[in-house]
């Protein structure tokens, strides 16, 4: 009977979606207000009957009510708890409802949070989000659905993919949805602007807290992405650029370029053309990525759809609202006016030259990931484009923008003076030459690049605390003056200038993490030890432990630092009857922000045993530099003009005119 109820409320939400895709906008088209409040309460209750959904789902895995082909094939009923929940979205129908879930969860948002939003604009916006959940919900039922019923029902399931039985599944795939989904929020007050021919700085002030609240969603699953693959998948890296983890860096990369774009608005309402084309393209990205996921054209553990007439489905919804939202932004974007001036070199200039290196980065990562894809499709032909092309040309494209981070904030708006803000960062810039320096002296010749890389990321972080102390008055100020202007200032620039520290603190990590980390593969019999960057790990011996819905294979190493025991580190291999699979679970040892690595291998016919070390320094930092990003985006969230928002406008006497002009 559950199932049955979680289908059909899913098909309720779609006859709701439909409502409210059409009725409100037909009433913003007629400057209905009835009409238009309907938007409101269809959210909500369209949110209200996908959540019944997914807790129908939630509970027949629960339950382990195997009559559920989803249930069955991605389930068992010894799995504990807590990956019976994460088997929920830990596959393709599961994902698709968690994915319509947070898209229904944002338009709710809307309609509660947004009481100060223009009638109009809000309805449209509403309207155009429920057009996007109402493909999503036709492409579940019809291809997807999740709540297909096994007759005569088995009497065990097949379990989980074991390499998906992990806490980080709990974790990184609500978080990268929030972030994907969130930009649909931006993409529909894009829309929604151009079918109305309003944008502007309020427009701006609206759009900037849902963009800002799935960018930082979408770094923190990045890095949970990132730091599951590290410690899961056992082969001791961070960043693979596989198809899939391109897929959620593209869509991070234009929501970063819009972010920064509708600063520059809603300050000088300017760019406004470019921060809407950026809110369509942020949310065409993640669309994508949906697409490479959720298709079949690739292969990864991220992936797990085979299904070609899923794949086409996804293809329309893809062409349907990209190409529709191009040819939209073709037809209104040369109707409305650019807005303010401002010379080069200025506060929105540094922002242009942002995205101009964003979106550039941006391009080589879409050009590196789907050509192959286009190339096969088209002549057969396989290629692989891997780290050595994203190296050469993502990497040297954000080395100016790191370099001129520090100056954009310090930089007036209209028109700045560079060779002031230089000499306001004399003390970052002898600081990364400082940098450099010691690491040369230290580490030697090791890396030429590595010594720079270091440097720029302490002038990055030594740039982001000069803006703080340009904004307080330190050290040139009375105390009692610092102190108010501390407590006073907007919790945006605290945002901003934590953000830059982070993305300075995540470039340390994989600077150093790269060059200096060190690897060996050894075999070693019960007794023997090796050593490693410094440290010495003995191999005391094998053990056997049976797991909830697995047995595994333990092999216990003590690690050593000048002879003091320093931590007990145990690799093991885990063998799921159900699966008949096996999976290697590493042992890590953090040792301050570094890391020592253990991944075990096979037993050799000698009873040696084979393992894979790798000592990681600083490595921790690469996932400390997203959390602290995130944080830097929570405090600018925080801030009363984003809580606030923007005041309503003021209405007008006079009939509005026919043609299109921007509000003002």
């Amino acid at each position: 009977m559950i199932p049955e109820l979680g289908h059909y409320a899913l098909v309720l939400a779609l006859a709701l979606g439909i409502v409210q895709a059409l009725v409100p906008l037909v009433g913003s088209l007629r400057g209905d207000a009835a009409l238009m409040r309907l938007a409101g309460s269809t959210a909500l209750m369209q949110f209200v009957f996908v959540a019944l959904s997914f807790v129908a789902l939630t509970a027949c895995y629960v339950t382990s009510d195997f009559s559920v082909a989803n249930v069955f094939e991605n389930s068992h009923s010894m799995m504990p708890l807590i990956y019976k929940f994460t088997s929920v979205w830990g596959n393709h129908e599961g994902s698709m409802l968690l994915w319509v879930l947070i898209l229904a969860a944002f338009g709710a948002a809307v309609a509660a949070f947004g009481g100060n939003l223009p009638a109009t604009l809000k309805a449209n916006v509403l309207a155009v989000q429920s057009w996007i959940a109402c493909s999503f919900y036709l492409f579940i039922l019809l291809t997807s659905n999740p709540f297909l019923r096994l007759a005569p029902a088995p009497f065990e399931g097949k379990d989980l993919n074991p390499i998906l039985q992990d806490i980080g599944l709990a974790v990184h795939p609500p978080l990268l949805y929030l972030g994907y989904v969130g930009f649909s929020i931006s993409f529909s007050f894009a829309i929604a602007a151009l079918i109305e021919g309003r944008i502007d700085a309020a427009w701006a002030r609206w759009v900037r807290p849902w963009t800002l609240a799935a960018w930082m969603f979408l770094t923190v699953g990045i890095a949970m992405g990132s730091y599951w693959a590290y410690y899961e998948l056992g082969w001791g890296g961070y960043w693979f650029w596989d198809p899939v983890e391109n897929a959620s860096l593209m869509p991070w990369i234009a929501g970063t370029a819009l972010l920064h774009s509708a600063v520059v608005m809603e300050k000088r309402n300017a760019l406004k053309i470019w921060t809407v084309l950026l809110a369509i393209l942020a949310f065409s990205l993640s669309l994508i990525g949906t697409f490479l996921v959720r298709s079949g054209v690739l292969t990864s553990v991220h992936t797990f759809a085979s299904d070609p007439s899923r794949g086409v489905f996804i293809l329309m919804i893809l062409i349907f609202f990209i190409g529709g939202g191009l040819a939209l932004f073709a037809w209104r974007a040369p109707m409305l006016k650019q807005g303010g001036l401002f010379a080069p070199v200025s506060r929105e200039g540094a922002l242009v030259f942002n995205n101009l290196f964003l979106t550039t980065a941006c391009l080589t990562v879409f050009v590196g990931t789907l050509y192959p894809l286009a190339l096969e499709a088209i002549t057969g032909e396989k290629i692989s484009v891997g780290a050595p092309f994203f190296n050469l040309t993502f990497g040297p494209l954000f080395i100016p923008l790191l370099f001129a981070m520090p100056f954009g904030p310090l930089l007036a708006w209209k028109r700045g003076d560079v060779l002031g803000v230089a000499q306001r960062l004399m003390a970052a810039f002898a600081i990364g030459l400082v940098a450099i320096a010691v690491t040369f002296v230290a580490m030697g010749v090791t890396s030429v690049l590595a010594p720079f890389g270091i440097g720029l990321a302490f002038y990055v972080m030594a740039g982001s605390l000069v803006d703080l102390v340009e904004h307080t008055g330190v050290f040139r100020l009375p105390l009692a003056t610092v102190r108010a202007r501390t407590f006073g200032l907007p919790r945006s620039v605290w945002g901003t200038a934590l953000a830059h520290f982070g993305m300075a603190v995540t470039l340390l990590g994989i600077v150093t993490a790269s060059t200096w980390g060190e690897e060996r593969i050894v075999a070693l019999k019960q007794g023997q030890s090796t050593s490693l960057s410094g440290y010495d790990m003995s191999f005391d011996g094998m053990t056997q432990r049976a797991g909830p819905n697995f047995r595994e294979t333990v092999a216990k190493f003590t690690a050593r630092s000048g002879g003091v025991a320093v931590g007990l580190m145990e690799p093991s291999k885990r063998s799921f009857g159900a699966r008949q699979s096996t999976t290697s679970e590493a042992a890590l040892l953090t040792r301050g922000f570094s890391q020592l690595y253990m991944s075990l291998g096979d037993v050799n016919e000698d009873g040696s045993v084979a393992v894979r070390l790798y000592f990681k320094p600083l490595v921790l930092l690469i996932w400390l530099g997203s959390l602290v990003m995130a944080l830097g985006g929570l405090l600018s969230l925080s801030d009363r003009r984003l809580r606030v928002g923007a005041p309503k406008p003021a209405k007008k006497a006079s009939k509005p005119s026919s043609t299109l002009q921007p509000a003002e």
